[in-house]
């Protein structure tokens, strides 16, 4: 039976907060565990690929010439694995789920770029996207989702309260995506409001990319629970059919 291949940083982490989110979506078969220094997963036995949150992405990846924001925590053995690995479900045309890194690695693997701090780019405050904890979700990050796009037909929210902890995001959208949800309170001049969701322009492709953490929302009752259950079911249904 083909298994859900989840990519990470840490397997006991990912066992904890992104296997019982899939698991309570009705996904009752095998999971492959892939992190730095594993051999290159083989595609054909995978049903589906959730890239996990984590540390940040090195700028050479979209520009040679950008240097390391002083605040960047650069994974470049995550970066190592998932670029190609990305590349490579996408030519399988598997399921696609990135999840906050997830995201931002999905964008960038398909020839996008990134915001390397929220703070100094848009120049709000810190603690603005970064609340509470896996365990503790804190819920007042207001997100907008775009009306006819698959995301919002999927989730069946326009607008809902997520968690939010991260400092980069999406700059120029990847051309095989597009951005589909915002928030709409930290707007720049040139770029925009910070985007916190994409996915395939194609519908042939079942990819989608969240900023916020839908795995530690799943227990929630109301709109962003909702939205988090709806988003592994689909998920989940996408890997079913193969």
């Amino acid at each position: 039976m083909s298994s859900i291949l989840v990519s990470c940083r840490n397997k006991s982490g990912a066992e904890k907060h992104y296997l019982p989110a899939l698991q309570a979506a009705g996904w009752s078969g095998p999971f492959t565990l892939v992190a730095p220094g594993d051999p290159m997963p083989d595609l054909a036995a995978c049903a589906g690929l959730v890239l996990t949150g984590g540390n940040d992405i090195h700028p050479c990846h979209w520009d040679a010439a950008e240097p390391v924001h002083p605040t960047a925590e650069v994974d470049a053995d995550r970066d190592a694995l998932e670029l190609p690995l990305v590349r490579a479900a996408w030519n399988r045309n598997l399921p696609l789920l990135g999840i906050c890194r997830g995201e931002q690695i999905l964008n960038v693997a398909l020839g996008g770029s990134l915001i390397q701090d929220i703070p100094d780019h848009f120049g709000c405050e810190p603690s603005r996207h970064q609340h509470g904890t896996p365990d503790a979700p804190d819920m007042h990050h207001r997100v907008q989702l775009a009306p006819g796009s698959r995301l919002r037909a999927l989730l069946g929210e326009d607008v809902f309260l997520v968690n939010s902890r991260h400092h980069q995001a999406v700059k120029v959208v990847a051309p095989p995506l597009r951005a589909v949800a915002w928030h709409l309170d930290t707007v720049h001049p040139e770029t925009g409001p910070v985007i916190e969701a994409i996915e395939a322009a194609d519908p042939a492709h079942w990819v989608f990319g969240v900023q916020w953490h839908p795995e530690n929302l799943i227990t929630l009752k109301g709109p962003a629970g909702d939205a988090a259950r709806d988003l592994f079911a689909a998920f989940v249904a996408a890997a079913r059919r193969g």
